[in-house]
This record gives structure tokens, sequence and C-alpha cells, in this order.
């Protein structure tokens, strides 16, 4: 049954059995639907949904809920099943529900894997194979994923796919630029430029493209208005990368153009054929393999010769910390030969975080070293352990750039950056619409001596559709009913009695004095205000730190660059800017993985051998599966771990 069962969440959320769609019922179990997609063959508790389907206000018998909802869905998953036969798709286990389908089913998945592929034929200069998987990858995309849930936990899972895609689509222009169709990708980068008005790796395609098709005046007016754009709503200037382009572009640098096809050899020796090696053309007849002749590439320029890395070729993290033996690896610079890596586990047996790589002799097990590259061929050849990097010191202040050099952190943007802000958290509703609603709220309440708060909060109920709301609304409204009919049903010529006249006081009050508070903390930053009084020191340093985090993953949405300039989830190196202690978990060295809250000593090691063996991780569900981590430290690991795309290697100009 399950593998017959295909799901869709690029865009409108859908699902087929065989050939035959499938109707997934209402929205909060489409939102069930989605969490168990999410992290398909894996147990997710029924904590983690309730919290990822009702983030703001969770029902009182949430997991009751869940329960009915999964009963809904096992009956849309297996229409077949009886009643009494146990489940098979859609089970529960002691660790949460396990939505048992093959990854496959699900095109997140098979998006994310096409991608993979396609960054990886890429590096090995398979062009065309490249370029046609990652085509077939972004076709899958149907829309924005997730549409109409809200929370911290699909704004996450929505943000991770639409960073993808977005390298994906520079991953195919950076191809199809390659192969000289620059002349049919303008348009296409002018509409993705709107859509990612500031990644600069697009706008850098651009006006790479303008230029080889003879629009110069373009490419240099490209720049001038994203130059604007950083100036006028972030104080920052463009990257070094771009700004090379512009220098390269006024003075008609020859090496932007496309270079000339190598013409075919005039008369070519035939060879016969004796081996499968011979038969591939990879090898003479005998002796050594003869290396094909190829122009050596620019210095500092990349297969496109724009002298910029590209973000999606690189498929391996740094390894800055990972222990170093002697090797015969040429440096980066290519005046002296510098080490190679061996495996992540000697650097465990440091005694702390802090503790400095020492070199390690050879031991069984360890990945061999890699061999030396010839300088004249323009793709490395293949080895099973990428060789280490070593990051140099950075001085405070100043972050390496993807260029290459030392470029200093905007000054104007570490302040910004720095401000505490709530926005970017709370995504219910634009503030000045929360501070009009405040006002509004208020200003009835108190005209109207409390006779309206119950419609005020009734409105609040109806608008952050809230049950408890709308409770406090209708006991609002019989107090104001039970003052109203009391009022009534007292003959005008006898007076009140005491009792009466209190009830009458104390009702009002309730409605005027109360609701009015009530209303104007209804308001979630004033909320926010008030609850920080109360607070201890140590909650508010944490809380304080939750909003620095949420702040750098909104800069790194909309401002991409920000991860080279200011060093977002880098606690290894030198910076300036706080991001609320932010991990990187597929940039930073070892020893900052052994400081990873919630792991035994154990599971820390798993996650840096695996990701020394098998590359970098997606999503926290990657991790958790590929190192088989309980949910209970996925959910700590969860708030603190940020899975970028594996940065390039620097490119040093000569």
């Amino acid at each position: 049954m399950s593998e017959a069962l295909r799901f869709e969440i690029l865009g409108p959320q859908r699902a087929w059995y065989a050939d035959r769609p499938l109707d997934l019922g209402p929205g909060k179990q489409r939102a069930v639907l989605a969490v168990l997609l999410l992290a398909a063959g894996r147990p997710v508790p029924t904590g983690q949904i309730v919290d990822a389907v009702w983030p703001e206000e969770p029902p009182a018998n949430g997991p009751n809920v869940v329960q009915k909802y999964v009963a809904g869905l096992r009956r849309v998953l297996e229409p077949d099943r009886s009643p009494r036969t146990p489940a098979q798709v859609l089970t529960l286990t002691d660790a949460g529900y396990v939505l048992r389908i093959p990854p496959e089913a699900v095109d997140a998945v098979r998006f994310e894997r096409g991608v993979r592929r396609a960054r990886q034929w890429q590096a090995a200069g398979r062009t065309e194979d490249a370029l046609a998987e990652v085509t077939g990858a972004l076709e899958r995309w149907q829309g924005e994923p997730f549409t109409g849930f809200t929370g911290a936990y699909f704004d996450a899972a929505r943000h991770r796919l639409v960073e993808l895609r977005a390298v994906a689509l520079e991953t195919r222009t950076e191809l199809e630029l390659a192969s000289g169709r620059h002349g049919e990708l303008v348009g296409r980068l002018v509409e993705l430029v709107a859509e990612f008005p500031v990644r600069e790796r697009l706008r850098h395609q651009l006006m790479l493209a303008l230029h080889r098709g003879g629009r110069q005046a373009e490419a240099l007016a490209a720049y001038r208005d994203f130059a604007d754009l950083l100036r006028e709503e972030y104080g920052i200037e463009p990257g070094e990368a771009l700004q090379d382009l512009h220098r390269r572009i006024l003075r008609s640098d020859p090496s932007l153009t496309l270079p000339a096809p190598p013409a075919p050899p005039a008369s070519p020796a035939p060879l016969a054929p004796s081996g499968p090696h011979e038969l591939s053309g990879t090898q003479p007849l005998s002796g050594p393999p003869a290396p094909t002749p190829v122009p050596a590439p620019r210095a500092g320029s990349t297969p496109d010769g724009t002298g910029v890395p590209d973000a999606s070729t690189s498929a391996e993290p740094e390894a800055a910390a990972v222990q170093l033996a002697p090797g015969s690896r040429p440096s980066a610079t290519g005046t002296a030969p510098a080490p190679a890596a061996t495996g992540p586990a000697e650097v465990f047996a440091a005694t702390g975080p802090a503790a400095a790589p020492t070199p390690a002799p050879d031991v069984p097990g360890s990945a061999p070293a890699a061999s030396p590259v010839p300088p004249a061929s323009p793709v490395p050849p293949a080895s099973p352990v990428p060789p280490a990097t070593p990051v140099p010191p950075v001085p405070p202040g100043w972050s390496a750039g993807a260029a290459g050099p030392l470029t200093p952190v905007p000054h104007a943007l570490l302040v910004a950056m720095n401000q505490p802000a709530d926005a970017p958290a709370d995504r219910r509703a634009p503030g000045w619409a929360r501070l009009a609603a405040t006002l509004a709220g208020t200003a009835t309440v108190l005209v109207s001596f409390g006779s309206l708060t119950w419609a005020v909060v009734l409105g609040y109920a109806l608008w952050r559709r809230s049950w408890r709301l709308a409770l406090a609304g209708i006991g609002y409204f019989l107090l104001v009913l039970s003052v109203f009919v009391l009022a009534v049903s007292s003959p005008e010529t006898e007076e009140i009695s005491d009792g009466e006249a209190l009830y009458l006081i104390v009702a009002m009050g309730a409605c005027w004095l109360l609701g009015t508070a009530h209303v104007v903390l209804l308001n979630p930053t004033l909320w926010a205000a008030v609850g920080g009084l109360f607070w201890t020191g140590r909650q508010r340093t944490d809380e304080q730190r939750r909003l620095r985090r949420e702040q750098a993953r909104y800069l790194l949405h909309h401002y991409p660059a920000a991860r080279v300039d200011l060093r977002i989830g880098r606690p290894d190196l030198l910076r300036t800017y706080d991001d609320g202690g932010l991990v990187d978990v597929n940039a930073v060295p070892d020893p900052v993985l052994a400081t990873l809250p919630g792991l035994t000593v154990d599971q820390r090691r798993q996650v840096a051998v695996d990701r020394w063996l098998r590359g970098p991780y997606g999503s926290l569900e990657e991790l958790a599966g590929r190192c088989h981590l309980p949910p209970a430290a996925t959910e700590t690991l969860r708030d603190v771990l940020l899975f970028l795309p594996p940065e390039p290697p620097p490119v040093r100009h000569s």
C-alpha cells in the first residue's frame, strides 16, 4: 500500500494512491499530515505535532485531537483496511506516530536529492547531466509549500525549501551560462531578481548574461540599481565579488567572454582498443595515462570565467578543525604543500572543545591522504575524503569574504541587526494592524463604560480563532446582560437593595476596568513587555537569545550574503554579530559539534563521523535519521542548528 502512495508538498498539498487522488480532509488534518511527511519514516512525538499545528493556542486535550485526525488520515491512506485490522501506513510507536512510506514518495525529498546530484555532477564537470538533473528537480516545484499553515515549525520548513530552490535556480543559471546560453537567460534572470531582490549571486549572473550579450550599459545599470537598493535599505555596499565584476565590465575584460571551443585534432592517430579503459578513451594502449592538454584556467576564475565561486558546487563542509597528518597535497596558493586530512575521530581525543588539534599518526580505518592534483587539470580527481581547508585567523570585526580577501563587516548593519525586535517572530498580523486593533478596542471599551467589552473580545476570538477568548467574550456578555435584566426588572418607585447595588458596581467595573486591561494585554508586544517584568535574569537572557536566533534566521532568509559577512552560525570564528548561539552544523569544525546540547559524547562523535563520511546535512530530520538520534535530542537541537549549503572554498587571486 505505502509503495503506491505519492505526496506533493511543493505547492498545494496533494496525495495519490496509484493514479487516484485522495481527499486529505480539513485543514488541521492536512497540517498533521504535513508534519508527518516532513519526518517520513521516523517517529514524531504527539507533543511536537501539537506544537507545530497549534503554535499559539494548543487545545487542552491536544493528544486526543491529534488521535482524531490520525484516525481520519488512516481512513484516507488505507481505505480498504477493516476497523479491527492494525494500521500499516500510519502507526503508533513508543516514540510517536510514524508514517511508513519510502522517502521518495514525497516530492520534496526527490527535489532535494535531485539538487544534490546536480551539484555533485557539476563539481565533476558533467555540465549537461547536471543541467538536466537540476531542471528536472525544479519542475517539481508547483508553488510555495505549506500555504495556509502558520507557526515557527512550518515557517522554518518553508524557508529551508525556498532557500534550496534559490540555490537550485542559481545552479541551473550557472550551468546555462557555462554552456553559452546567456542570450535566453536575461528575461528569466530579471524575474528571479524581482523574486529574490537581495541575492547577490543572481545579480552577478544577470550582469554577466547582459555583458556577454553585448549589453554592457544595461549590465552596469543593473549593478547601479542593486547598489542603490543595498545603500537605501541596509546601509551597505555590494559584495567584493560583485564589485570585481563591475570593474571588469567597465574595462571590458576579455576573460568574461566564453572561451572558444578547442579545435579538433587534424589527424588523430587511431588506436586499437584492448580493454575497457581503451574503449572508454581514458587511457592509451600502454604506459601511464597521458593527461589531456587543457588550457590552465585564470587564477581565481570559475568555469564560466567570472572569478566568483558558486555556492552550489561545493558538496562538503569546511573541515578546519580536522586532525592533519603529513601529506603531499599542494596548498591553496601553490607555494607549499598542505597536510592531508584524516578522519574526524582524533578530534575528540582533545580535552575540551577549545583544545587545539595536533597531528595524529595514521590509524587503521582512517581515510587515505589526498593525492596530488595536476596543476593543468580543471577538475581534481575524485577522492573519498575531501582535503581539509585550514581557516586562517580572522581579526575582530572582519570576516572572510566569498572572494577570498578579508572584507570589513559594515558597522551600520551590525548596529541595526543587534537591535531587539520581535517582528520576524510574530507573523499573526502586521505591527500597525495590531496597534490599530488595540487602540480601537480600548477606546470602544472605555467609551461604552464596558457595555461593549464582549463585542471587542469576541472580535479578537474570531480574528485569532481562539475558543478561550470566545468563552471570555461570552462571560462579559452575560455580565452585561445580567446588569440590564436587573435594571429593567427593578420598579422605578423602589430603591435597589445594597446587594444589588454592589453587584451592579462589581459587574460594570469588571466589564469596564478589567475589560480595558484585558484588551490592552491582547496585544502580543505589550503582553511580552508585562511578562518580562516577572522574568528572572536567566529567563530574560534565554528570551533575548531566542530573539537573536530568530532575527539571525530572518536575516539569512532575506539577505543571504550575511552568512559570509556576519559569520552567522560560526561560533568558532571571531565576529562582532551576536546570532544567539546558532550553529551551522555543515560548516563548524568538530570541536564545536562536541558542545551541542542534549547529546551524549557518543552521539556527538557519531554526528561528526557521519558528516565526514557522507557529506552535509539538509535538515534536522536527515540528521536524526542518519545518526539515529532520539526525538528528545532532536527537539533540543531544533532551535540552535542551521543547515546551510556548504560554502565554496575561497578563491585566491594571484
